[in-house]
Formats: C-alpha cells, structure tokens, sequence
C-alpha cells in the first residue's frame, strides 16, 4: 500500500510539536457513508529505554472479523519517548508494514488517540492523514479529556471532554470492564468510530483489530528474543 510523503521524520521535538499544529488542520472529520467490510488493526511493542521496535498490521473481514492479511516489521527508532509525540517515534515502523500489505482497508484502528489529544493530532490523524484512509484511535488509557462512567453494560458510552471540545468518547466493549478511550482520527466522525469499536468487539475489552494486532507484535518480539 502507497502513503504519502507529507514531512520529513528527523525532527526535534519542537519542530514536531509545530508540525502537528499545522498538519492538524488537514485532518477532516465527517461521517463515514461507505460500507466497511474491512478493517486494518495496527499495533507496535517497544521497550521505553531501546530503539528497537516491532511494529504489525492484521486486515479483517468484517461481521466475522477472519484474518485476511498480516505483516510486520522490526526496526529501530530515534525519536525519544515523549507522550504527546508518540506518533513522530511509532508511525514510521507502521508506514513500512503498510508498505507490505497487499490489500486496503476500509478503516485503520490505531492504538492510540485521534483528537483526543493535546493539539487534536494523535497517531490516528497523523496515520490517517498520510494514508489516506479512515481511521480511528483506541487507546488503552486517558490523554486527555473528562468524562463520567458508562453504564457497566457492553455498548454503553460516554462523551469526552477537553477544553469545551467534545473529543472522544469512553466505550463500554465489555459488561463490567474498563472501558476503552475512542476517538475519530481522520475521514470518520465520532459516531462513526464508536459504532465499529463495538461492532469489532468480541468478548474482550480491546476490540479485535487493535487486540489482534497486539498479540501479532508481542509474538515478534517474544520470538526475536528466544532467537538470540
């Protein structure tokens, strides 16, 4: 799969921060009118203090979620570890492995945040945005916003707030379980988003994409490891 070269990686912090406020106003937020029949869930696993990171992608075929494709990669990084910035650290490894796939996506779920973020340009705008296709962010812990707790039932949601913005949404995928923080990242609305978080869900909290694609990476690295 093609992407497109919209910035240079080798940046210093604050010229990362920069650039997000500006690529930031590209990203477009609106309804998703197409069918989805396919979602992508992209995932990495690092360890903070190495540069070596694996990073996978895994294509489902949707109602059923079977596993189309899947690739990956191991490479190494050079942007530090700085919440806010992830995506300049995580991103380049996941644009290889998108390079990899062989078939597109309808939708791309990010581990990660979309507009719920600090300058509204998580890993999932930032995905999105160079790809071109619709993607989400389902991140695992708050960055930003408030919100009140969820109805304990499987499907219940409530609205994330931040600085008078609406910026997400905390999912309930799982009766009695933590919920997950959604938010649209590009080419999707917030409605949109929720609404393929809990159809992707099954029977765990993390939605399939997003889980898949995290045991696909965590198996890389377990297996690299075993090999030295």
């Amino acid at each position: 799969m093609q992407y497109r070269e919209l910035h240079a990686w080798d940046l210093k912090p604050s010229e990362a921060i920069e650039l997000q406020k500006t690529l930031q106003q590209q990203v477009r937020i609106e309804p998703l009118y197409a069918e989805v029949e396919t979602v992508a869930g992209c995932d990495i696993s690092f360890n903070k203090f190495s540069d070596r990171i694996y990073a996978g992608i895994i294509v489902l075929k949707l109602p059923g979620l079977e596993i189309l494709e899947r690739a990956t990669v191991v490479t190494t990084v050079s942007f530090p570890y700085i919440p806010g910035l992830l995506s300049f650290r995580e991103t380049p490894a996941l644009l290889e492995v998108w390079k990899r796939l062989t078939k597109r996506p309808d939708v791309v779920m990010l581990d990660g945040q979309g507009l719920a973020h600090p300058r509204r340009f998580g890993i999932a705008c930032h995905f999105g945005l160079l790809t071109g296709i619709p993607a989400i962010g389902c991140a695992k812990t708050v960055l930003v916003g408030k919100y009140r707790e969820p109805d304990e039932r499987a499907g219940s949601y409530s609205l994330m707030e931040h600085k008078g913005e609406t910026v997400g949404a905390a999912v309930r995928t799982k009766d009695r379980v933590s919920p997950v923080y959604v938010s649209a990242g590009h080419l999707i609305d917030l409605s949109g988003a929720i609404a393929l978080a809990l159809r992707c869900a099954r029977g765990y909290r993390v939605p399939e994409p997003t889980r898949q694609a995290h045991l696909l990476v965590n198996a890389l690295r377990r297996d690299e490891g075993r090999q030295k």
